[in-house]
């Protein structure tokens, strides 16, 4: 093929459809668009709005006789629940369902804790994102499902290196292995709460469970 022809093939194709390209040109930008509208327009606006409704449940939450108006609202102010359901994808809306499992939980409430717990998504906080793992642990082993409670509380513990939710979770861990009669993950457990962090509150007590486990292989 000449290359005037194939000049000309190239120059026909994009002649032939110029219009059809132009138009997914087109659908791109006004896509862009409405995705710029809808985070500044919608999502904004409701995650001030979802913040500012938080704050009732909040002091509801911190007292025991007042836990069921922290979830259902008050009448006058939105629940946790509520927060969770209508203002979805906002900051508060995870964070209430973070509260949700955890007051589910204290009302030994195990499976409804569980589902609002793996509602939650992590923020990358070091200390939250690692307790709420660690509370769908709690519920799973409430429940004596000791293999699921293993599983949260080994990702508890992996989800962030520090002296508080680490130690706290490779001792839960530990414990459940425990029931499992899986000792050497008990002893593997323990262990390392001993030799990487000495100085929490959980070192100071783990020779007891060590011992234990060591006795039992």
């Amino acid at each position: 093929m000449s290359t005037s022809k194939a000049t000309e093939k190239k120059g026909s194709f994009f002649q032939d459809n110029q219009k059809s390209i132009s138009f997914i040109i087109g659908g791109i930008i006004v896509l862009i668009l409405l995705y710029i509208g809808y985070q500044k327009l919608y999502l904004e606006p409701r995650a001030a709005k979802a913040s500012d409704a938080m704050y009732k449940a909040e002091e509801y939450a911190l007292i025991d006789s007042l836990q069921k108006k922290a979830i259902e609202g008050d009448g006058s102010f939105i629940g946790f629940k509520q927060i969770a359901d209508e203002y979805s994808n906002t900051p508060s809306a995870n964070i209430a369902n973070a509260y949700l499992g955890g007051l589910y939980l204290r009302q030994q409430n195990f499976q409804e804790a569980i589902v609002y717990l793996k509602k939650y998504s992590d923020t990358g906080s070091e200390i939250l994102d690692p307790l709420v793992a660690g509370l769908i642990g709690d519920a799973y082993s409430e429940s004596q499902d000791y293999n699921n409670a293993a599983s949260y509380y080994k990702k508890a513990a992996d989800k962030a290196t520090n002296s508080y939710t680490t130690p706290l979770f490779l001792k839960k861990l530990g414990l459940v292995y425990e029931q499992l009669n899986e000792f050497k993950k008990a002893e593997e457990a323990y262990a390392k709460i001993k030799t990487d962090f000495p100085e929490s509150a959980e070192a100071s007590t783990i020779d007891g469970p060590l011992g234990r486990v060591q006795a039992k292989q």
